[in-house]
């Protein structure tokens, strides 16, 4: 019986058709994590591992910059277990404001600011929700999801070059040129600022330029900001917003870096009314609204005071540790391609090296870093073996969840693997 049980089984299994498309791969960094698993046999987090291919922060206070104390707990009474408002709590959507509108001396309001859960699903809304004669510039080099947001949304969109020869930070203009674009077509940039992965950013008059081109007719821009307050001071592109209610300006924030709270899951979009209408009307049927405890977690991430110290705070800290493993990173003789934003270093190894086999060697030791080839926004999103990415050579390491105390033996480890790798590599040391 048994038998003849597992023979139909089988039998059904090669029958069976998924209803779900198999077109739906993981986002790079995920691949790395479940790489990283197999190789060394538990996963990127637990003890014993080093999470140089993490992209989140510390999440506990920068006691040496005067960094606030985290929230360690939020009321919860009978109203947070109605249903939650399908655009944010009240309570939320004012706290952002006046996030923005102290520091940038911007004017919006609570009606120009939508909640969701993380910045990540912001960001998919707007994608999904773009109408079809809209599209999108990214550039050549990106945070690995936007690939799979662009793909899965069927959003089309054009690459804007990255390389040594531009530093990695193309002008304002290459991504709205209309060389090759069809009449009637509006354009919609995809920025993270400051970038993810090279930490290269637009600031001052640069970011005013890039803003003003957004706001004429035909054109717009969504500004990922979850890197803001890593730049010195903060940068936001709605300081140079003219005219939101009339634009097509779309600035991503989240409470995951700056506010060092990834797993609260709050993210928001702050763009015209017209637009957050669309979106809390998507949220209504299609999301449901954000869970009222992280909202009223994020509120007081959000309390002015407390604000002011961690900008403060994330600013010392991070430039700090920006400038000790860059400088480390050059005296090994890699290329370092970093800006002055962000907790990446963009880095460059010796010809001859790949950051695949890095990486590889990394696993063994219980170490990662992210290989550009998966940020890089041209790859085949069924990421397609046969393609060869020009970045072959370039990765992302992150100093972002790192404790100050373990740089030495950060470097140490890292500096152990790299040079075992030049000398079998037959690299001219």
């Amino acid at each position: 019986m048994a038998g003849e049980s597992g023979g139909e089984d089988e039998s059904k299994s090669d029958q069976f058709e998924s209803f779900l498309s198999d077109n739906c791969p993981p986002m790079g960094i995920y691949e790395t994590l479940y790489a990283f698993a197999d190789s060394f046999g538990s996963f990127m987090g637990t003890e014993g591992t080093h999470p140089w291919s993490q992209g989140f922060p510390l999440t506990t206070p920068l006691d040496k910059f005067g960094g606030p104390e985290l929230p360690t707990s939020v009321e919860v009474t009978w109203e947070d277990r109605f249903y939650p408002k399908a655009w944010g709590h009240p309570s939320l959507r004012e706290a952002v404001v006046e996030f923005y509108n102290s520091r940038y001396g911007s004017t919006i309001t609570p009606e120009n600011v939508m909640i969701f859960a993380g910045g990540r699903p912001g960001i998919y809304t707007v994608m999904a929700f773009l109408k079809e004669h809209v599209k999108v510039k990214i550039g050549n080099i990106e945070w690995p999801a936007y690939l799979d947001i662009l793909t899965q949304t069927n959003t089309e969109y054009d690459i804007v070059t990255f390389s040594k020869e531009n530093n990695f930070h193309p002008n304002n203009t290459e991504y709205f040129d209309r060389a090759g674009v069809a009449d009637g077509t509006a354009l919609m940039p995809v920025i993270s600022n400051p970038q993810n992965p090279s930490g290269q950013t637009r600031s001052g008059e640069e970011l005013k330029e890039l803003i003003a081109i957004a706001e004429q007719p035909g054109n717009g821009i969504l500004l990922d900001e979850a890197y803001e307050m890593f730049h010195s001071p903060s940068v936001s592109g709605i300081e140079f917003v003219q005219d939101l209610d009339n634009s097509n300006v779309f600035i991503a924030g989240a409470c995951t870096k700056g506010l060092q709270s990834p797993g609260i899951r709050i993210g928001w979009i702050v763009a015209s009314k017209t637009n957050i209408e669309t979106m809390a009307n998507y949220s209504s049927f299609g999301m449901g609204g954000v869970s009222h405890p992280s909202q009223h977690y994020a509120v007081k991430l959000l309390e002015p005071e407390r604000v002011k110290k961690a900008r403060k705070a994330i600013e010392g800290h991070y430039n700090w540790q920006r400038e000790r493993y860059g400088k480390a990173f050059e005296e090994m003789g890699l290329g370092v391609f970093t800006g002055n934003g962000g907790f990446y270093h963009w880095l460059e190894l010796p010809e001859e090296m790949t950051s695949a086999e890095l990486n590889e060697r990394l696993f063994k030791r219980g170490a990662a870093i992210l290989c550009a080839s998966d940020c890089d926004m041209a790859r085949p999103h069924s990421k397609d073996p046969s393609y060869q990415s020009p970045y072959t050579r370039f990765f992302r390491f992150s100093f972002g969840p790192l404790l100050p105390e373990t740089f030495e033996s950060d470097m140490q480890l890292f500096r152990e693997v790299y040079e075992e790798y030049k000398l079998d590599a037959g690299v001219d040391c």
